[in-house]
């Protein structure tokens, strides 16, 4: 394994490069978590149920609007100038808004104003933190870079709410928002101290306009053999995913009896078999036939997604829950290391604003339509029609021969 200079490189998980990015962003992931656990709360006690959704939904918005120019932006300036000033930004709103509610109660609107520009900032920081890998590590050793963000994902959602719940309790909202803009704070110092891997054409000038860029973004995405159809396979994934794991466990758990913790038992099933998947890969480093092994996975993974929903017993359909995470969790790292490997490292704030699109602009739209469809017709045939769409996905990569014999680079 070598650098592009010809030099060895220490594999990901002893290299301190990747360690250093690890850290900024185990920091920032834990301090969302921390975030919108207080901002749904403060939402609750500060006004009815439908404004609170209106706040913790005002942020979609800008993001799903201003994605795809995030690509540009993360493309133009450089992915770790981007996520260091996102961070930053999010540490001083937060810090701001948590001093704002020690000194004053100023409403729902200034919660509103606060997801607006978290909203904003996102949509420049998730193409840019999709972006930054492939500046920090080898290409060999991307597989196992995405391992490794997947169980930082993992811890921020199973320590994230603990912690923000504590903060809550010892000293209220104010001091779980001042925890959230410490833990931005804590990404920026690390962010700075990466040295960045030189790309191929990087001191060439961009004597176009965005819009151009952007154009010539998704250009480039349709043309290549195996992304445009890797975008239509996170698409689909998504599709078939989100909705039934946001809107229909709660309705299959009233409806089973199981209750609020009956959902935290089938979350935690799904948080361990994601938690397992990301560790296979973060120790493996390599697939051997990824484009197959990506494909069956999603088309088990859907089968035990229909499955779920005929389940009776919780205890089984926390393990069911499991199996999903475990599938779900594999194939979507090999298809985000997929991305990472066959991308031109030029273009990658681009696509990965691409296919950040679909699952954080598109898929939520589902909602909705998941709940009218869960209202009308139950949650059986609801559960098995987003199966149909998930085992779609892996069924379109492995009929679609670039996709079917992707591999990704041994290290």
């Amino acid at each position: 394994m070598t650098t592009i200079t010809g030099i060895a490189a220490a594999p990901a998980h002893r290299d301190p490069q990747v360690l250093r990015w690890l850290g900024a962003y185990t920091a920032s992931t834990l301090g969302d978590s921390v975030y919108y656990l207080a901002l749904s709360w403060t939402a609750v006690s500060s006004g009815t149920p439908a404004q609170a959704g209106l706040v913790m939904t005002v942020s979609a918005v800008p993001r799903a609007l201003l994605m795809l120019g995030g690509g540009v932006v993360a493309d133009r300036l450089g992915p770790r100038r981007v996520v260091i000033a996102s961070d930053t930004v999010r540490c001083l709103v937060v810090l701001g808004l948590a001093a704002t509610l020690f000194l004053a109660s100023p409403g729902l609107w200034a919660l509103a104003a606060v997801g607006l520009v978290f909203g904003v900032v996102d949509a420049l920081f998730l193409p840019a933190v999709g972006a930054l890998p492939a500046r920090v590590t080898a290409r060999d050793q991307l597989a196992r870079v995405q391992g490794m963000r997947g169980l930082a994902q993992r811890m921020g959602a199973v320590l994230g709410a603990p912690l923000g719940g504590l903060a809550v309790a010892v000293g209220g909202t104010a001091s779980a928002f001042g925890v959230a803009g410490a833990l931005f704070a804590l990404s920026v110092p690390l962010l700075a101290a990466l040295r960045l891997r030189p790309l191929p054409r990087e001191d060439e000038q961009r004597d176009g306009t965005a819009l151009r860029d952007l154009a010539d973004g998704l250009r480039y995405v349709r043309g290549h053999r195996t992304l445009g159809p890797l975008m239509i396979v996170v698409l689909l994934s998504d599709l078939g995913f989100v909705g039934p794991l946001n809107v229909g466990l709660a309705v299959l758990s009233e409806q089973r009896g199981w209750g609020a913790s009956g959902i935290g038992w089938v979350l935690s099933g799904f948080g361990v078999g994601a938690g397992g998947a990301s560790l296979l890969l973060t120790v493996k480093g390599h697939m051997p036939r990824t484009g197959v092994v990506m494909g069956w996975t999603m088309v088990l993974g859907a089968v035990s997604i229909g499955a779920l929903a005929h389940i009776p017993r919780l205890p089984f359909a926390a393990l069911a829950a499991l199996s999903v995470g475990l599938l779900a969790g594999l194939s979507g790292a090999l298809c985000n290391a997929l991305v990472q490997t066959e991308c031109d490292p030029a273009y990658l704030g681009r696509v990965s604003a691409v296919a950040s699109l679909g699952s954080l602009g598109l898929a939520p739209l589902t909602y909705p339509v998941t709940g009218v469809a869960l209202g009308a017709w139950g949650t059986g045939p609801v559960f098995v029609v987003s199966a149909a769409v998930c085992a779609l996905a892996g069924v379109y990569a492995l009929a679609v021969r670039a996709v079917r014999r992707a591999e990704l680079p041994e290290g």
